[in-house]
């Protein structure tokens, strides 16, 4: 039997420092918690979409969550004023606007912002 998947359920990634994660992604980025699950796990709602964090997923290789904004250049000021690395500047693709930053530890996010389509 071939498996059925419907949908991507939540992205994880892993850190060492449950509590500087949190602060990371609460405080800079300014996400809300949800399930929180000890100090092991921890789960935020951005769009729809959930993006968990945990402490016992180390080793597990994540690739790079993209975070969407209708507010890029704020947004990069912002992440750049708390001390954000951004290996990859902000880039205008023409359909969007991308770039890529680093949390707390050292994992990979994408800041997207998605041009309107034309009339």
């Amino acid at each position: 039997m071939q498996p059925t998947f419907t949908g991507i359920p939540f992205f994880v990634y892993p850190v060492r420092d449950m509590a500087r994660a949190r602060a990371f992604y609460g405080g800079v980025l300014g996400l809300t918690e949800g399930h929180l699950w000890e100090d092991k796990w921890v789960e935020y709602d951005v769009g729809g979409s959930t993006l968990a964090l945990s402490s016992i997923m180390q080793g597990a290789q994540p690739g790079a969550v993209a975070l969407e904004t209708a507010q890029s250049d704020e947004t990069v000021a912002h992440l750049k004023a708390q001390g954000v690395k951004f290996p990859l500047e902000p880039i205008d693709s023409g359909v969007c606007k991308f770039a890529r930053f680093e949390d707390s530890d050292g994992n990979h996010l994408v800041l997207h912002k998605k041009h309107l389509s034309p009339a």
